[in-house]
């Protein structure tokens, strides 16, 4: 029996969610304006991703801000995603020719000695909505609502945060404080972990908690430099398991897959993120540096080095270009594997999903920005390249299974196109 369906991106999504809505400010608060009246910003933004021979998606955004003279400001947000293709299942390559079927009915194969797929198809819908206010001269509160649906996955959440400048404004310390609840209503009914994809009777809509705490400092060092520390903990209880990922069975000698079962998360997960980023000015053009390490009680530890360089193409004409280069490593979970002998006991716990795996990956790209002459706003394309690897040197496979790739490199190309205007 061949167990599949969508790719589990919503629960990606909700982490990527709850950490955006608690982004620390780079240290520059909303400024006030004195002519009197309040100024409309209009940011639309359409992101085109594609992975080769696997997972497309296309998402539109429209944001809309209102910033009062005070410095007061209103913003919503209405983003959608249309995501069509195939991911992983999550099963091991075989001798021969795989067939894979979804929950929904869709059937998916894979040549022989291919990392089988699932193909899917998914339309979600998400609003965000933001209130800054200053106060008592030294103080900015936000409080932010996010919610979002898709057919197999709902979100609701809210963000408070709160900063205070001191210094004369040379140092912002940063708090905020997030709290999401999450519905996962897997197609196809909740299979039981470990197990061979027989659904368990009565399970409904299976919740999920994220609960996340932020601190951060800003400080500017000179005219020309910027920087910033910030720490986030996030905790996350209830249904963790992606419904749709599936573990292979190996035959002991000849490796050849013989089955598959279904795979299993704990029911809980704390994640803990240090990010340094600085920005230097210089005569005309700015740099942009990060760096982050994140680590949780799953085992998972990654590194991300990120620098951006904006060179002033044109400055009188608005024309800007800024490459930008990225690295990102990660080590495995402890319950990562890529496959179990069969007739062997099986952990409490284990996923072979490759995104919990020991993946790594390197973003090449530019953005360039520009004003049309006589016409209003300002445009900006962004391109990357994306290569996406990882290291199967390791595996706990036997027989035929040493022949595959079992972490074949991906690539990924993005285009974001975004126009802003204020009126």
């Amino acid at each position: 029996m061949q167990l599949a369906g969508p790719p589990r991106t919503s629960s990606v999504r909700s982490r990527l969610r709850v950490a955006a809505c608690l982004l620390l400010a780079s240290g520059v608060p909303v400024l006030a304006h004195a002519d009197g009246a309040p100024i409309n910003t209009l940011d639309v933004t359409t992101l085109l991703y594609g992975e080769k021979d696997r997972a497309r998606v296309i998402e539109p955004n429209v944001r809309v801000t209102r910033i009062y003279p005070d410095g007061q400001s209103f913003s919503g947000q209405l983003g959608i995603d249309v995501i069509t293709g195939a991911s992983p299942s999550g099963a091991l390559p075989s001798g021969s020719v795989q067939t894979t079927t979804t929950p929904s009915g869709n059937r998916t194969s894979s040549e022989q000695g291919a990392t089988p797929l699932t193909s899917f198809q998914d339309l979600r819908v998400s609003f965000d909505g933001d209130w800054t206010r200053p106060f008592l001269r030294a103080f900015t509160s936000t409080l932010g609502l996010r919610v979002s649906r898709e057919k197999d996955y709902r979100s609701v959440g809210a963000n408070a945060k709160l900063s205070v400048d001191l210094m004369n404004k040379l140092t912002i310390l940063t708090g905020g404080l997030g709290f999401n609840h999450d519905q996962v209503d897997p197609v196809g009914g909740t299979h039981g972990g470990l197990g061979d994809g027989t659904v368990i009777p009565g399970r409904g809509v299976n919740p999920k908690e994220v609960h996340t705490a932020v601190l951060g400092v800003s400080r500017i060092i000179t005219r020309r430099w910027i920087m910033a520390v910030n720490g986030s903990r996030t905790s996350e209880g209830g249904y963790l398991t992606d419904p749709y990922k599936v573990i292979s069975l190996m035959d002991g000698e000849s490796g050849l897959t013989v089955g598959q079962v279904t795979e299993q998360r704990p029911s809980t997960r704390v994640r803990k993120d240090i990010l340094t980023t600085a920005a230097y000015h210089l005569e005309e053009d700015v740099i942009h540096a990060s760096y982050r390490y994140y680590w949780d009680d799953w085992g998972v530890k990654s590194s991300t080095a990120d620098v951006k360089y904006r060179s002033e193409v044109d400055p009188d004409a608005h024309v800007y270009v800024e490459p930008h280069l990225r690295y990102y490593t990660q080590t495995p979970a402890d319950f990562f594997t890529f496959g179990f002998v069969q007739g062997a006991a099986l952990p409490a716990y284990a996923t072979s999903d490759y995104r919990l795996g020991p993946l790594r990956s390197v973003t090449l790209g530019a953005t360039v920005g520009f004003e049309l002459s006589g016409y209003p706003g300002e445009w900006t394309v962004r391109a990357e390249y994306i290569r996406q690897y990882g290291d199967a040197s390791k595996a706990n496979v036997t027989g035929v299974q040493k022949q595959f790739e079992l972490f074949p490199a991906v690539n990924i190309g993005t285009v974001v196109i975004g126009y802003s205007l204020d009126f």
